[in-house]
């Protein structure tokens, strides 16, 4: 009966994944969505190319997988991303009989609905009568004696290919925490957006963070997988230790196709042209500037109080994904990104509007050295740098990169 299943699957996921694309999205949220709570919206294209329809991802190939679980115990760390066409991979694989255990949640949940940086608490899912162990908070890594039990640890989360985004730093304490205990970890990979290049600063380690774990660039151009095999072979995990790991290779995806996410990946990523713009943006939250958190284009807009950022508008409110936004309520002046065309990391704005601010050290926060995993970044910029000249001072490093990520390439 079970292979019967099984086949039956293997001949429709590449079906339903097609017509899950066509489809509209919102009967894909409703369907894969267990909590009645807000739901996560579909990402849209915004100009980007069409994506490859026969990529599939780790967790559609079943068949790669599915006797690695059965007659296991297993875990999952899964959040709202993690599906099989329509529906859910923890609902997928009780449907064929693996005996889930429990589910971990990364950042923002296990349906995708925290703010950044909110509390997830511990608890029991709703559908499927899980418990729910947080993995975002103090407990970061999971505990011996929550993987006690388990037999194999299964991680399918979608990245966004920055080192700032945290599910990576989760799939890392996941490792060692299995590394430690003797556990299996099977890991089912999924494309990269940002996977075509690598570009930026690389870790300094004296900045090691949760946002910021390994000595790699802040676009890495990596797969979780890839990542996951350079952590493991680099003796990254804490005492040099070595996971346990199968991967499942996405099919037909090279670094160079463009993949436009089905989901949003978190709730202030709600576009394509979001998830583009990241790796850029994102250093703004180490400043004063916002990155217009609070409305409906978070992560496509950057702007502040004063007049002078810019002659574009907006107003950040208390909203789903972001209930205390910086300059919450108040008139922000700045740029509007969402028809800005996409060609890398760039640090053009930051520059420009650190120089229209003409705040000085005050532009920047505690929290930037952090972001950018180096203090040297900061500085540059503090000393009137041109974007070329800090470009070019990341060069022998990138470039030492680059080379050792050649040897954890999965794909072309």
């Amino acid at each position: 009966m079970k292979k019967s299943v099984i086949i039956f699957l293997l001949l429709v996921i590449p079906f339903v994944t097609e017509s899950c694309k066509k489809a509209p999205q919102k009967s894909v949220v409703k369907k894969n969505q267990p909590s009645k709570k807000p739901p996560v919206k579909p990402i849209t294209k915004n100009q980007i190319p069409e994506v490859d329809t026969f990529i599939h991802t780790g967790a559609e190939q079943i068949d790669l997988y599915l006797p690695d679980l059965q007659g296991k115990s297993v875990a999952m760390v899964v959040n709202h991303t993690s599906l099989v066409g329509k529906t859910h991979l923890v609902d997928t694989l009780l449907g064929l009989g693996v005996n889930i255990r429990k589910i971990f949640a990364p950042e923002h949940g296990f349906r995708g609905e925290a703010d950044a940086g909110e509390k997830v608490n511990n608890g029991l899912d709703e559908k499927t009568k899980l418990p729910l162990i947080s993995l975002y908070g103090k407990n970061k890594k999971p505990l011996p004696e929550q993987i006690a039990d388990i037999d194999i640890v299964v991680f399918d989360i979608q990245d966004v290919g920055a080192r700032f985004y945290t599910y990576i730093s989760t799939m890392h304490y996941v490792m060692e925490a299995c590394a430690e205990n003797a556990k299996k970890v099977l890991i089912l990979d999924r494309p990269n957006p940002n996977g075509s290049y690598a570009d930026g600063p690389m870790l300094d380690l004296k900045y090691k963070s949760f946002v910021g774990m390994h000595p790699i660039p802040v676009v890495h151009g990596l797969t979780v997988c890839e990542l996951a095999n350079m952590i493991n072979g680099e003796g990254w995990l804490a005492n040099k230790l070595h996971c346990d790991l199968k991967v499942i290779k996405a099919k037909n995806y090279e670094h160079r196709k463009s993949y436009i996410l089905p989901v949003r990946p978190s709730p202030n990523l709600p576009n394509q042209q979001s998830v583009l713009l990241y790796p850029s943006v994102c250093f703004f939250e180490g400043t004063k500037v916002s990155v217009a958190r609070g409305t409906d284009f978070p992560f496509q807009a950057i702007g502040g109080t004063d007049p002078a950022l810019g002659t574009f508008q907006f107003t950040p409110k208390s909203t789903f994904g972001a209930k205390e936004p910086m300059y919450k309520d108040k008139i922000c002046y700045g740029l509007d990104l969402r028809t800005e065309k996409i060609t890398g990391l760039s640090l053009t704005h930051l520059i420009e509007f650190y120089q229209k601010s003409k705040l000085q050290d005050k532009f920047f926060n505690s929290y930037f050295d952090t972001l950018a995993g180096t203090d040297m970044l900061r500085k540059q910029i503090l000393a009137g740098m041109t974007e070329s000249q800090i470009r070019a001072s990341w060069q022998p490093e990138l470039e030492k990169y680059k080379l050792l990520r050649k040897k954890y390439l999965l794909y072309p």
